[in-house]
């Protein structure tokens, strides 16, 4: 009797030990289910953010608070388990019926996060292009109100003008990128478009330099939105720069003139001398003008072959030209020019 007594709270700490393995195996079955079981909540798409240096306890309680995680505790010794309570990345996040806890942490640490988008347009210049990308809602910005000089510094370029420095394309981005890293990026791509172009350059070009090809790129992309004809206005451009004879081209012009061009260009605008008139100046403007994209990154580099030294718009508004090899010819097309402005289209005025 007394060894019984003795052994009686042995075994009573034995049962108590296997109903706490017990319940802890069928928690920690549960638990499993409950990791593998789609988040009820989830009966439609859920936009969630985890905020940049979030703890993954901080993001667990957020879940926890939006109804989208019943066990948050759970999650997070699912997490530690799995290595990767640290690895969660920050960003918008589309959360999906069907998604479970597991695969919800597993969508966290891979950053698949949501990604939105901008369009630099082309022949766009760079504050037009920079105002785009800072009107948008999921941007950070960190440019605002700076000059060129402080801007062109907080992005490390050592350019004095940011024209034509940014290839105009549509990124894509996470909310909370910023401004700086969208155009680090757009940068990044003009470098690589830009050598691209100069390494099959024609030879013989009356410039030198990946630099001064842009600038005319840019005049290219001003002048005419028909792709055909983009060689040929760079062909054009070449021709004048060969024989020494001003380029005389309109957009350039109004880049001198800046925000006080109302939308009407004037003679007296033609004869006011600026860095960039040039019908006041000899040789290519200072800096680009705007942002060519990559079609007149190749017309400046490959030009067609032609004798045109001029050419004028057709007036038809369908942005196309008139090219001519002499002034006479040049006069004609202006003369067809000022009369399909009138609504004399297919008047041939000789």
């Amino acid at each position: 009797m007394a060894r019984a007594a003795v052994n009686r709270p042995l075994q009573w700490a034995a049962l108590a030990a296997f109903a706490a393995i017990a319940v802890w195996l069928g928690w920690r079955q549960y638990e499993w289910h409950w990791l593998n079981e789609p988040i009820a909540a989830l009966s439609e798409p859920v936009t969630f953010e985890v905020r940049q240096g979030a703890s993954l306890r901080t993001i667990a309680g957020n879940l926890e608070h939006a109804g989208l995680l019943e066990h948050a505790g759970s999650w997070l010794r699912y997490a530690n388990r799995a290595g990767l309570a640290t690895r969660v990345q920050a960003g918008e996040y589309r959360l999906a019926p069907g998604t479970t806890p597991a695969m919800l942490l597993a969508q966290l640490v891979a950053g698949d996060v949501i990604l939105h988008a901008v369009t630099l347009p082309e022949g766009r210049t760079f504050r037009q292009g920079l105002a785009a990308i800072q009107s948008r809602a999921e941007v950070r910005v960190e440019l605002k109100d700076l000059t060129d000089a402080e801007l062109l510094a907080r992005l490390g370029l050592r350019e004095t003008n940011p024209e034509g420095l940014f290839f105009p394309d549509t990124y894509r981005f996470s909310r909370g990128t910023s401004d700086r890293e969208i155009l680090l990026q757009a940068h990044a791509r003009l470098e690589h478009e830009l050598q691209a172009a100069w390494a099959g350059r024609a030879e013989g070009l009356p410039f030198d330099s990946p630099y001064q090809a842009l600038i005319l790129a840019s005049l290219v992309e001003k002048e005419t939105a028909a792709a055909d004809e983009r060689p040929l206005i760079a062909g054009v451009f070449v021709n004048r720069l060969r024989k020494g004879m001003r380029l005389q081209t309109d957009p350039s012009v109004i880049y001198g003139i800046g925000e006080e061009f109302d939308g009407n260009l004037r003679r007296r605008d033609l004869v006011t001398d600026t860095p960039y008139n040039t019908y006041t100046r000899a040789g290519l403007p200072p800096s680009p003008i705007a942002l060519p994209g990559r079609a007149a990154l190749e017309a400046a580099v490959r030009p067609a072959e032609t004798d045109a030294l001029y050419f004028v718009a057709t007036g038809l508004g369908d942005g196309r030209h008139f090219f001519a090899k002499s002034l006479v010819a040049h006069n004609r097309n202006v003369s067809r020019h000022l009369a399909n402005l009138r609504g004399g289209r297919g008047v041939q005025v000789r």
